[in-house]
């Protein structure tokens, strides 16, 4: 087998689809159909059952799937550990919480950019499990995600400790008086995100049940219907005070225990520690010792 074959089979497995795979690759389908007969016939099974919407996985190509990938990064990280100089330059991927790409990483990104004009740096938001995920399948280098986390395959560091409060419409005075909302609803980042655990925790602890959460995409989206009376939140102290001329909301205090979130800056243990992922990291963390 070769890194072509490779590439192809694990586009395959991801889109489900020969065409979507050729079009992502940019190549024909009969290029991709030939490599995948040949990974196969070299293998000795099937790794793909055709079927009428595309393609899936048998379950040898599900246990093969993980090694390919694995082999992938390998190969990547090898890449770039032999072009690595030791100044900072190529792609860097990261990810972020949408609140802290909000409220902390402007300065971050400015300054990075302009000490290190020569890297090409992306980020992306989503929640801690998916930025998680992304990091662990190689699709991020790093992102920024809330803690505690601990994974054996990742590494962490503290960058920023935020102070998480209850936001509420102007009309609840005290937490208190939300047990007398009818159908209680709590608007949250889409599921996975760390936030919303905690929001949950909190409510049960003042013994009250909430209705089917709403999930929004966006801060913008959370923070307004809030504002509206729709529901309440849990959001950092910081990104509600930034948002305060907008949306016309009231902040209700934690107890210590949930009050303190750290965000972290996480990637993976066994990936190479390119010189581009390590001037992020030293930068974010010199940030994170800032005044907020």
């Amino acid at each position: 087998m070769n890194i072509n074959e490779l590439r192809v089979f694990e586009a395959v497995s991801r889109l489900g689809s020969m065409s979507r795979a050729a079009t992502e690759l940019h190549t024909v389908q009969s290029n991709v159909t030939a490599r995948m007969r040949l990974l196969e016939e070299e293998l000795g099974v099937a790794l793909l059952r055709r079927h009428a919407r595309g393609v899936a996985l048998t379950p040898a190509g599900e246990r093969f799937l993980p090694y390919a990938g694995r082999m992938l990064r390998l190969i990547a990280d090898a890449s770039v550990a032999a072009r690595d100089e030791g100044t900072p330059s190529g792609n860097l991927a990261v990810g972020g919480l949408e609140t802290t790409t909000a409220i902390r990483l402007s300065p971050v990104l400015t300054e990075y950019a302009r000490t290190w004009p020569a890297v090409r740096l992306t980020l992306t938001s989503g929640t801690t499990a998916g930025l998680v995920d992304d990091v662990l399948e190689g699709r991020l280098d790093a992102a920024f995600v809330a803690g505690p986390l601990d994974h054996q395959e990742l590494t962490t560091h503290t960058v920023f400790v935020e102070e998480m409060v209850l936001v509420t419409s102007r009309d609840v005075v005290t937490p208190g008086d939300l047990g007398q909302v009818a159908d209680l609803r709590t608007i949250v980042f889409r599921a996975g995100c760390s936030y919303r655990q905690r929001l949950e925790a909190y409510l049960a602890g003042l013994g009250i049940v909430v209705a089917r959460p709403l999930e929004f995409g966006s801060l913008d989206a959370i923070l307004s219907c809030v504002a509206a009376g729709v529901g309440v939140t849990l959001l950092p102290a910081a990104v509600v005070a930034a948002a305060s001329a907008q949306w016309d909301v009231r902040t209700h205090a934690l107890p210590a225990g949930l009050a303190a979130v750290e965000t972290l800056i996480v990637h993976r243990e066994d990936a190479w520690m390119s010189s581009a992922l390590k001037a992020f990291i030293d930068l974010s963390r010199r940030a994170g010792t800032a005044p907020a």
